[in-house]
């Protein structure tokens, strides 16, 4: 009989799960400047923002630090202070980060398909190094991550059904093929999360 030992699970360090949060943020507020230009949606509390900060006139990253802060409240008692402590830094920067890309990255002709793709990559592994590294971009994300500890319900399919439901609604108010492209990227960006978002494949938590 062959006996087989696993090594400990090892934590990140502090500088570890700064660079793994700041680099998903980044990739997420890309994945944000790509879907924007097209006049494309995102679905969660993201895509809230969005519409709202449409309506409102207000800027996206203050209306998506708005729309989060009554999450934090069951992040705080079901998932830690740390957890939340980094889930809350990740959104100031993702809010940083979004107000900063127009004037860093100009984009002068993007298909709504590649945009829609695009943003679902790029959002899809910012969200992953997030969760790798013990936070969220809150909303949604906080919820989906609970369900997928406690009762092993994916955190993919989570977000997803709550973006068909956005979907659904901004049928109303947008133009078909606009709302196609952009579930066309939410699909893309939750199969991914679905597909790699596995607790039992990691050997290291933060």
């Amino acid at each position: 009989m062959r006996w087989e030992f696993e090594a400990p699970p090892e934590r990140h360090a502090p500088f570890e799960d700064f660079q793994g949060i700041l680099i998903g943020t980044a990739l997420a507020a890309l994945g944000l400047h790509l879907l924007s230009h097209p006049g494309l949606i995102t679905g969660q509390i993201a895509g809230l923002a969005l519409l709202i900060g449409q309506i409102s006139g207000w800027t996206f990253g203050l209306v998506f630090i708005l729309l989060n802060l009554p999450f934090y409240v069951l992040a705080w008692h079901r998932m830690g202070p740390t957890f939340t402590i980094k889930s809350f830094s990740a959104v100031l920067l993702l809010s940083g980060f979004t107000e900063l890309m127009p004037a860093l990255i100009s984009l002068d002709n993007v298909h709504p398909a590649a945009a829609a793709i695009l943003f679902g990559i790029t959002s899809g592994v910012g969200l992953l190094s997030l969760f790798r590294h013990g936070a969220s971009l809150g909303g949604v994300g906080i919820v989906a991550l609970y369900l997928q500890d406690a009762f092993g319900f994916k955190a993919g399919w989570t977000q997803l059904i709550f973006d068909l439901c956005i979907f659904t609604a901004a049928l109303f108010l947008l133009p078909v093929m606009t709302v196609l492209w952009s579930l066309l990227g939410a699909v893309v960006l939750n199969v991914i999360i679905a597909i790699n978002h596995r607790r039992d494949r990691y050997i290291a938590t933060s």
